[in-house]
């Protein structure tokens, strides 16, 4: 393929980062990366990535289009001890305190951890020809032309050197501390709008050896915040014979790093799944923490300016409580975003790439936020909107109990890979009825059979 034009920064290294440079490769003649961390030479957490050593499920919309960046990538995961698995038969959900019914699926996820999942793609993307990393490189600002109307480069510090490179674009796939609204301000554009959402979100992690009789088979047990404790929980398959176990709580409700406390903490949850393994099984390794404010989503497609050749990219626009597992699979599918904008031409490229962002966005940000607006101690608005969101999700998991084509659909939506309004549809509303009007006449007959 002739490539169109010279050079393109990525600022950030991290999974969107990668995918950026991925979307961008065909159509450049040099990518570069700027990654202020250095790279491990094994798949292991690193300093610049702190999530790393905390449990990951790649979904399947978001397995689907890596795959389709990088084909074979899958297969070569799964060779390093990943495990490709139908996230709607193989793994159990817990919300609103009720397990989903497991039923087969075409959402075939990917369970390893993060360090793997990053360094497959990080490994494929360098062995591209006109795509290199430039490690422990500090970006310092943007450089732009005279009048300030386009980005021309970065400002950048290595080995105790400023220098400055050109671009004919830059993407700022920094994370969710990107420096963007404050470059932005210094260049004389508005900063964005910030949507916040304060969860208070910590969670514990353990590995521990996994056993082949292990949770019957399963390969996984998501746990969902709810009342009255509302704790959140989970338990995947790392490798053969490894299991990640991650907790914790909203607003200091914090699993402790103590073997005794932990078993108990998990011990509260609506599922016995995790705390049999916990107290039976050989722990692998030291209890890790981590924490996360708020979410935050940086309305870029509602400023009326914006400079030619720049981009704000993945974490730097929207970063989600990482429960809701949405973040890497929104990443890849802006990464598809990012590429089709791009080869459509230059002009008004900021306006096409952030309006096509936020339709993507929209409907994981209204799961994830509408989910912790549930918590009362959760601030932000609760419009009419999340109200009724929230009012039928909760309608819909009792109904799914025991509906294996309603758990389904509802895992559809969550995986990303249906629109939300998919479950308004009348076939699914009619089973939602029938399935809640069906959940209170066994309340009412188990009641009666107390009293007699």
């Amino acid at each position: 393929m002739a490539r169109s034009r010279d050079n393109a920064i990525v600022i950030g290294a991290g999974m969107g980062g990668l995918l950026a440079a991925r979307a961008l490769a065909d159509d450049f003649a040099t990518v570069t990366l700027l990654e202020r961390d250095t790279f491990p030479t094994a798949d292991i957490s690193r300093d610049g990535a702190p999530q790393g050593d905390h449990a990951h499920v790649l979904l399947a919309r978001g397995r689907n289009v890596i795959e389709a960046l990088l084909p074979g990538w899958t297969d070569e995961v799964v060779a390093a001890g990943g495990v490709r698995c139908d996230l709607a038969r193989d793994v159990t959900w817990v919300s609103h305190g009720l397990e989903l019914k497991p039923a087969p699926s075409d959402l075939i996820g990917l369970l390893a951890s993060r360090p793997v999942l990053e360094g497959h793609v990080r490994r494929r993307l360098l062995a591209l020809p006109n795509v290199r990393v430039i490690e422990t490189c500090a970006v310092l600002g943007l450089e732009a032309s005279a009048d300030r109307s386009t980005v021309t480069g970065v400002r950048v510090k290595r080995g105790g050197r400023a220098e400055t490179i050109a671009a004919d674009l830059v993407v700022d796939a920094s994370g969710h501390a990107s420096p963007s609204p404050a470059w932005l301000q210094s260049l004389g554009y508005a900063r964005p709008r910030q949507d916040r959402i304060d969860v208070g979100i910590c969670y514990t992690t353990r590995r521990y050896r996994r056993r082949p009789a292990d949770l019957d088979g399963r390969f996984a047990v998501m746990v969902a915040g709810s009342g009255p404790n509302w704790r959140n929980g989970a338990i995947l398959v790392q490798s053969e014979d490894c299991w990640i176990v991650s907790v914790g709580g909203y607003f200091g409700d914090d699993a402790c790093d103590n073997e005794r406390m932990f078993a108990a903490y998990i011990g509260s949850l609506p599922t016995r799944d995790l705390y049999d393994i916990v107290v039976q099984a050989e722990p692998l390794g030291d209890f890790k923490t981590f924490r996360y404010p708020a979410s935050l989503r940086r309305r870029y497609e509602r400023l009326t300016r914006f400079p030619n050749n720049y981009l704000v990219f993945a974490d730097a626009i929207c970063s989600f409580n990482p429960v809701h597992a949405q973040g890497m699979t929104v990443a890849a599918q802006e990464a598809i975003l990012l590429r089709d904008a791009v080869r459509a031409g230059t002009a008004s490229l900021a306006r096409r790439f952030f309006t096509a962002a936020a339709a993507v966005i929209d409907a994981p940000w209204d799961i994830a936020v509408g989910n912790d607006l549930r918590h009362p101690q959760a601030k932000g608005p609760r419009s009419a909107k999340v109200t009724f969101i929230n009012w039928y999700i909760d309608k819909l998991h009792r109904a799914a109990e025991h509906d294996g084509n309603l758990a389904r659909a509802l895992l559809r939506v969550t995986n990303l890979a249906a629109p939300l309004h998919s479950l308004l549809h009348p076939a699914i509303v009619s089973r939602v009825i029938r399935g809640n009007l069906g959940h209170r006449r066994g309340e009412r007959e188990e009641a009666a059979a107390v009293r007699a």
